[in-house]
């Protein structure tokens, strides 16, 4: 059995992941967590949180908005318009096909970002058929990922379920921005469900309809961004990087560069961008991905999003799939809150107070609106609104050059127009904050978690997890079924739920079948109590990666296991 093969055994046989609505022969595209999935997550989750937001809560804070929006925020956001994938399908049996997936994996070519022409161009110069029954496939088209409801009974309002966590943090920026002493840069954190209606979701947890994300929207002054504490500390650390530049000239292989020498030969346009790329790169580490198993890939300008200025995916090496993307990293720009600010007509932009304000010289319109209305009557007001809409500075130089200005057909003359300079005492100015955003899928950093951490041992597998990220930190045992031992290591396992463990007590089977099931689990300890327990109140503990047993005194099992999860090495210590 392949090692993609076993996770997939093993996460359904243990609890950890299976196919939603299995009785009904499940749905592509969903997936159900299992107990010890969800603790997995969760830890995942903790992980995260552990680089993002506790080092940062001085700038980061979280919140939680809801997973339908209306129409409106969509229409704001491009996604109506823009979030669409390729389709193709065939003219025979009428299956349905992601068109730029279904030519990458027949002609190993990168397709994506491609037009529905070019595509359809490829897919008829290669004389691709259907992969099912061999048909002609028909036009290339898009369709849109949105999950579409409605809000409210009957002729309810339009609404979509979110694609991404970002418009709750965009439409919450003011809110939060007061709230946190009108203070930039800020980054406002959410983790949460995200819907896409996927063409054909295959790769079982890697592409979902529906998954979980955490994402940061980071906003930031694009004069002054305020990194430089956060960049003196990562200056000269290494990021692997494959470039939009080497894409384009058909390489594929990651270089190493500083994240000095990224910025300061603008391969990453802004530094925040380059900071959370850093610091996603030691998170990775973190879930056991080793540094030379992960990349960042810059996107093409067709291949990015619709609101990206640079993107990069941060890519893990996989068994079966190969190179998969984890995280997306986007300098989104000022495009969402500019785009929010028109279509909600509400004012996102914030105030910056110059530490020593200047004078400004700048010229003024003033109309003589007496003369323009006699002039032009009834269109007087149109001509006025059309003037005040000019430039001062060119309208002045046409003036002067011609003597009038010509205005929808109407010949404006000096006489109708006083050209002021006036002097303004300027104390700041109103900007829309810039951002960039590192977001990441859970259940594939789960699923990857598990490939990396899955290793086999004699004829037994072992979920090798680092402790911290382990479902369950310990199980208790009583090695035989006896009254005496059973009551003893049900007491044992009580005083560890109480001290804050995730623990489980098996009496079932073999004890070598019981840390067989551990193992498989991920338990990174395992206490067995016997006869010997008994007499000098001592149990054994086992260490799941060594298969490593030492004794230990019963009251002081608790201190020695915070210890051995904080990762000290204490085993000298157990006797």
């Amino acid at each position: 059995m392949s090692l993609p093969d076993k996770i997939f055994e093993i996460g359904k046989r243990r609890g950890f992941f299976w196919q939603s609505y299995e009785i009904y022969g499940g749905v592509a595209g969903f997936y159900d967590l299992g107990p010890y999935g969800i603790l997995l997550k969760n830890n995942i989750i903790c992980e995260w949180k552990r680089h993002f937001i506790l080092p940062h809560q001085e700038m980061i804070v979280e919140i939680e908005a809801p997973i339908i929006g209306p129409e409106a925020v969509y229409k704001a956001s491009g996604h109506i318009e823009s979030f669409t994938d390729p389709i193709v399908s065939c003219t025979s049996c009428h299956r349905i096909y992601r068109a730029d997936h279904l030519i990458e994996e027949k002609l190993g070519v990168k397709a994506e970002g491609k037009s529905p022409k070019e595509l359809t161009e490829i897919i008829r110069n290669n004389d691709l058929r259907c992969p099912y029954c061999g048909g002609v496939l028909g036009e290339v088209s898009l369709f849109n990922l949105l999950f579409k409801t409605q809000i409210g009974p009957y002729t309810g309002d339009v609404g979509y379920f979110r694609p991404e966590l970002a418009q709750g943090m965009f439409l919450s920026f003011k809110r939060v921005f007061t709230t946190m002493r009108e203070r930039l840069p800020l980054g406002i954190a959410q983790i949460g469900r995200v819907g896409r209606n996927e063409i054909s979701p295959r790769q079982g947890m890697l592409r979902l309809r529906e998954f979980t994300i955490m994402e940061i929207e980071f906003f930031f002054d694009p004069e002054d961004p305020g990194a430089e504490d956060a960049l003196k500390k990562v200056y000269d650390k290494k990021l692997r990087i494959l470039t939009e530049d080497a894409k384009r000239m058909g390489e594929r292989e990651p270089k190493i560069f500083t994240i000095k020498e990224a910025l300061e030969t603008g391969l990453i346009k802004t530094p925040w961008l380059a900071y959370w790329m850093y610091v996603s790169q030691e998170f990775l580490y973190s879930l056991g991905i080793p540094y030379e198993n992960q990349y960042f890939e810059e996107k093409l300008p067709e291949e990015r999003a619709h609101y990206s200025k640079q993107t990069f995916d941060q890519l893990v090496k996989t068994e079966r799939w190969g190179w998969i993307e984890v995280s997306g990293h986007a300098y989104r720009g000022d495009y969402d809150l500019s785009r929010h600010s028109i279509y909600s007509k509400e004012d996102l932009s914030i105030f910056k107070q110059y530490q020593t304000p200047h004078i400004e010289k700048s010229l003024k319109i003033m109309i003589n609106k007496a003369a323009v209305g006699k002039a032009f009557k009834s269109e007087s007001e149109d001509v006025i609104s059309a003037l005040n809409s000019l430039d001062p500075k060119e309208l002045k130089e046409t003036l002067e050059k011609n003597g009038f200005i010509t205005i929808k057909g109407k010949k404006i003359t000096k006489e109708m127009v006083n050209m002021v300079e006036e002097e303004e005492k300027i104390t700041g100015k109103r900007f829309i904050p810039h951002v960039v955003e590192p977001s990441f899928g859970v259940e594939r950093l789960l699923y990857v978690v598990m490939e990396y951490s899955l290793k086999q041992k004699e004829d037994r597998y072992i979920l090798s997890l680092k402790p911290s990220l382990s479902p369950v930190k310990v199980a208790v045992f009583p090695l035989v079924n006896d009254e005496k031992i059973e009551a003893l290591a049900k007491s044992i396992y009580e005083s560890l739920k109480m001290s804050g463990f995730m623990a489980l007590y098996d009496d079932s089977g073999s004890i070598g079948r019981r840390y067989a099931r551990a193992d498989e689990i991920g338990v990174p300890f395992a206490v067995t109590v016997d006869y010997q327990s008994l007499e000098d109140s001592t149990i054994t503990i086992r260490f799941r990666d060594t298969w490593e047993q030492k004794r230990l005194k019963i009251d002081e099992l608790t201190e020695a296991l915070k210890n051995l999860l904080e990762a000290k090495n204490i085993y000298s210590e157990i006797k």
